[in-house]
């Protein structure tokens, strides 16, 4: 047996590191690319970033989205849009409406067009059996500042692991644990909004629990691996790198793939706001398993050959 496979069985069955150029290019180019989709087409916002009414009608027999769209739009609402809501009896109602010049003067314009929009459903749809069941509005203030929340609350999640990652284990680990929660994210995002979903407060709730469980999982193959560093000092991190994904890769699938095919039934079977958090989880729990593997624990040994480029092959 040549040196090489021997060394290549006692570190395990794949060698991960191996291939860390080609797979930090791909995941580069995922988050350029990623970056760019969302320059270019920009983000779709729901009613709590971007404000605006949205109702929520069911009718008791079918009725087309057309026929729907042509009821409302003639009420010059503003921009307009209708959304099918599972099947063809449900469908959303969105509407930005005008601005009045004061806050009540708002209001009084907002309560007439919601109720210009129930008589003209229940008059134009009466033999369809109409059932409005919900009403919800955002000012276009109030979604402002929940969009700015949003945005800081992600950032100092990412700066506070930042700050954890240096304290738990060292520097060495916090740059690529915070590189590889943003490429879940970012990729993530852009995918969510490349299918014609919308963001909203659910959604961003929805990437905030995807950073959590791939750090998470970050932190598990960081703990494999500090471990593994203390069996094995004689060792380069390659080899302890390798090491202790092969030994941790079994738990890694079985927990993300567990929650993949949760995630997945949710999207398929659920309706609704549901159906579009479980998408999201279900994409991010499949880039956080391969980010975990092949840009977090990689990047250890990038900043392991700036600190001591002998012990880093």
């Amino acid at each position: 047996m040549s040196k090489n496979n021997l060394q290549n069985e006692s570190f395990g069955r794949f060698d991960f590191v191996k291939n860390i150029g080609i797979f930090g290019g791909l995941s580069a180019l995922f988050v350029v690319a990623s970056l760019i989709y969302l320059a270019v087409q920009g983000i779709t916002y729901g009613i709590d970033f971007k404000g605006g009414t949205e109702i929520q009608v069911r009718f008791e027999q079918s009725v087309t989205i057309e026929e729907v769209r042509e009821s409302v739009e003639k009420l010059s609402l503003g921009e307009v849009s209708v959304q099918a809501f599972g099947d063809t009896s449900e469908y959303i109602i969105r509407f930005i409406g005008e601005q009045g010049a004061t806050d009540k003067e708002t209001n009084d314009i907002l309560n007439a067009s919601i109720t210009k929009v129930r008589e003209t459903l229940n008059t134009e749809f009466a033999d369809k059996g109409v059932d409005i069941r919900r009403v919800d509005t955002v000012g276009p203030q109030v979604g402002a500042e929940l969009k700015r929340n949003g945005l800081l609350a992600v950032f100092y999640c990412l700066l506070i692991i930042l700050i954890y990652i240096s304290m738990r284990f060292d520097y060495k680990y916090a740059p690529g644990a915070v590189l590889c929660l943003a490429h879940d994210a970012i990729i993530t995002l852009a995918i969510f909004v490349a299918v014609g979903k919308e963001v909203n407060i659910p959604i961003l709730a929805a990437i905030l629990s995807l950073i959590g469980f791939s750090l998470n999982d970050t932190i598990v193959v960081f703990d494999r691996i500090r471990e593994t560093e203390g069996m094995y000092k004689d060792k380069g991190y390659a080899f302890i790198i390798n090491k202790a994904i092969n030994d941790m890769i079994g738990r890694t699938l079985i927990t993300s793939g567990t929650v993949f095919v949760s995630a997945l039934s949710l999207y398929i079977f659920a309706g609704g706001v549901v159906s579009d958090i479980a998408f999201a989880i279900a994409v991010g729990i499949f880039f956080g398993a391969y980010s975990s593997i092949y840009v977090a624990a990689p990047l250890i040994v990038v900043m392991e050959k700036m600190k001591n480029p002998a012990r880093a092959v």
